[in-house]
């Protein structure tokens, strides 16, 4: 971290850590029903954000596993609009990037061509990659993941090398989500070991032992799902007031809804379009009678 020589950074430095303090209650609000999660997270953000991760690798990098709908993403996105100014996460379908040209897909194939990858770094100087389904990557695309998280670089096409020094870099898997799913009474701690176990199946052991955080993701009860649907309402209900239309929910109104968006495999993810879909519906019909 730098050495404060006037007031101005004195002055930033004050703002940076309150945001620091309440990096913890924003990602609470955001993320539901992963406690567990949330600390071993912002443990890693406050380090990076203070200056004190190792400055030849990125700020800090995580490897999220767990079924899809649990909330992998949606921290991602929660920390990287935080702590960047309402930036979105530099996003990859590793699921794209399953063959031997991918790696000229992302870097480039020939001088000139920096590939999406490098077109992306070219708009960003820090923030957040995230790599999903990261167990779909071509080996060789694997390979240039043991290079970001070694020494915070990527070399490009063009022979042009990014540093990546000021970046956060997420993984994210499905590894171990089916094995997970059956054992739904089982403890959480026998859970994370068994998912675990599966990732160090498939997955490079010299790529996950060099992430910073390995953090497996429990799967959402009703109750969390409940919870979700409620924020999600709340959400939806102030983006349609600043439309102009008011709207009221009835408890039958929750149940409806909650019928139509909680997923037993794929977690909160139809959610955001039940509530969506249900609101916005009540208001075309309003609009259509003239209510």
């Amino acid at each position: 971290m730098k050495t404060m020589n006037t007031e101005t950074d004195k002055t930033w430095f004050e703002a940076r850590r309150e945001q620091l303090r309440n990096l913890g209650a924003h990602l609470h609000k955001h993320i539901k029903g992963q406690a567990h999660v949330i600390g071993r997270v912002e443990s890693v953000l406050r380090r990076g954000e203070l200056g004190l991760a190792h400055p030849g690798r990125p700020k800090g990098s995580f490897l999220f596993v767990g079924p899809t709908g649990v909330g992998k993403t949606e921290i991602t996105n929660a920390f990287t609009g935080y702590l960047f100014a309402g930036a979105k996460p530099i996003r990859f379908d590793m699921s794209e990037y399953q063959n031997q040209s991918s790696v000229e897909k992302l870097i480039g194939e020939k001088v000139g061509d920096i590939g999406l990858l490098g077109r992306a770094l070219a708009k960003a100087d820090c923030g957040t990659l995230l790599f999903d389904e990261v167990e779909k990557a071509h080996p060789l695309v694997l390979d240039l993941f043991l290079q970001i998280l070694d020494d915070a670089s990527i070399t490009l096409a063009t022979g042009e090398r990014k540093n990546l020094s000021q970046f956060y870099v997420v993984f994210t898997s499905n590894i171990g989500a089916s094995e997970a799913m059956r054992m739904q009474s089982a403890p959480f701690a026998s859970i994370e070991r068994t998912v675990m176990a599966r990732v160090g199946q498939q997955l490079r052991p010299e790529l996950v032992g060099r992430m910073t955080e390995k953090i497996v993701f429990a799967r959402l009860g009703f109750d969390v799902q409940r919870e979700i649907c409620e924020t999600m309402i709340a959400a939806e209900l102030a983006r349609l007031q600043k439309l102009g239309h008011e709207l009221k929910v009835t408890l039958d109104d929750i149940e409806a809804i909650l019928r139509e968006g909680v997923h037993k495999t794929l977690g909160a993810r139809p959610m955001r379009g039940a509530v969506e879909r249900f609101l916005q519906e009540k208001i075309t019909s309003n609009l259509l009678k003239g209510v």
